[in-house]
This record gives structure tokens, C-alpha cells and sequence, in this order.
């Protein structure tokens, strides 16, 4: 009985390390990936619940930004309450699909690049560096309280003004933050050259340039 206890203990006590290095991301990088190193199943199983917290919050936060809910409010079928639960409906899904499927361009292109690390290991890594897109939630409910309304809207009063342009470019740095982030993740966890980092990461980065030269193509 002493001995499941303490057991149990252990694993909560290395939840709860896990759930501090979220924040810790952010300031002390190479700190978190280097505990990404012991890919254990106890070591997984301790950081899943910190893993699922920022795969949705940086869903939500992704959705949030995207083309699709800029337009909500222009169908008036939608309300607070609605856009509410589509966001967090879809930023679930755009979580663990961007999880699993990010994280298996990473494993494969850490693969290609010699790795003999798991695919759970990558989307892991993947999943730590995405905490910065967690900042882009705060960041909508500021716009939404500077615009309103038409921060939902295809043609609403924040098209084409400089605050807009601010919003967009905070948004575009936390993007570039989370892949800078990816790329210290892969060096730090294999210990591996910043070339070799970045030829691993390759895919990731590659997908990163073509959405963001479609986005902002259209401007």
C-alpha cells in the first residue's frame, strides 16, 4: 500500500513539474526541451494533461485568427454565444489535428535527418513550442474590446486600419516565436547542430512559409 502511494505521489509530483514548465517555455526554452529527452511512457504520461491544455488553447487561439472567423457575424444566424462554442469546438480539432499531423512532419523530418526519436517525442516537442499561440487569446479578446463587433465581420470597421495592421503583426510574431521554438526544441532534444535543427525541421518550416505567403499574398 506505502509503496503505491508513494507511487502515486511521484506521478503527481512530476505532473505538476510538467504543468510549471508551460510557462517556462518562454523563458527558459533549452531548460523544458532537455526534459523532453526521457521519452518514458511515465515521463509521457506525466506531461499529457499540460500537452492537451496547450494543443486547445493554441487551437482556440488559431481559429480565432483565421479567415473563417473574421466572416462569422457576417451570417446572422451567428451570436456570442455561438461563435463561443465554435471556437471552442473547432480549436480542439484544429489542436490535435495540427498536433498530430505538424507533429508527424517534424518526426519525419527529424527521421530524414537521423533521428531515432519517437513520434510521440516530436509531437511533444511540437506541442511545447506552441505555447506563445496560447498569448494570441488574450490578444483576440483585446481586439474583439477595441472593435467590437466587427472584429467578426468581412467588412467591419477594423479593415484596413493600423490597428488591424498591429493586431496581424503581433499575431505573425508569435508564429515566427513558436517556430524558432520547433528549431531550439529539435537541437536541444537530439543535440544536434543548428543546420541539422533546421534541415529536421525543414517540412514544418517549409508549410509555415507557403500558409503565411498565401495569407498574406491576398493583401
Amino acid at each position: 500500500m506505502d509503496g503505491r502511494a508513494e507511487t502515486l505521489g511521484a506521478g503527481a509530483a512530476a505532473e505538476r513539474d510538467w504543468w510549471l514548465r508551460v510557462p517556462l517555455v518562454l523563458l527558459s526554452p533549452r531548460h523544458v526541451f532537455a526534459a523532453l529527452r526521457d521519452d518514458s511512457d511515465a515521463a509521457a504520461h506525466a506531461r499529457q494533461e499540460p500537452l492537451l491544455a496547450i494543443a486547445v488553447l493554441a487551437g482556440v487561439g488559431g481559429v480565432l485568427y483565421s479567415n473563417v472567423s473574421g466572416r462569422l457575424f457576417d451570417d446572422p444566424e451567428f451570436d456570442a454565444l455561438l461563435v463561443a462554442v465554435w471556437a471552442f469546438i473547432a480549436g480542439g480539432l484544429y489542436g490535435a489535428l495540427g498536433l498530430f499531423g505538424l507533429g508527424g512532419l517534424l518526426h519525419l523530418g527529424a527521421t530524414l535527418s537521423g533521428s531515432l526519436g519517437s513520434y510521440r517525442r516530436a509531437r511533444h516537442v511540437l506541442a511545447f513550442a506552441a505555447v506563445p499561440l496560447v498569448f494570441a487569446l488574450p490578444l483576440w479578446v483585446v481586439r474583439l474590446s477595441v472593435y467590437g463587433e466587427d472584429a467578426l465581420r468581412s467588412r467591419g470597421a477594423d479593415s484596413g486600419t493600423t490597428g488591424n495592421a498591429v493586431f496581424e503583426a503581433v499575431e505573425l510574431g508569435l508564429l515566427v516565436w513558436v517556430l524558432v521554438l520547433v528549431a531550439l526544441g529539435v537541437r536541444v532534444v537530439h543535440g544536434w547542430t543548428w543546420p541539422r535543427s533546421l534541415a529536421a525541421s525543414g517540412f514544418l518550416l517549409g508549410l509555415a512559409a507557403l500558409a503565411l505567403a498565401d495569407a498574406y499574398g491576398a493583401y
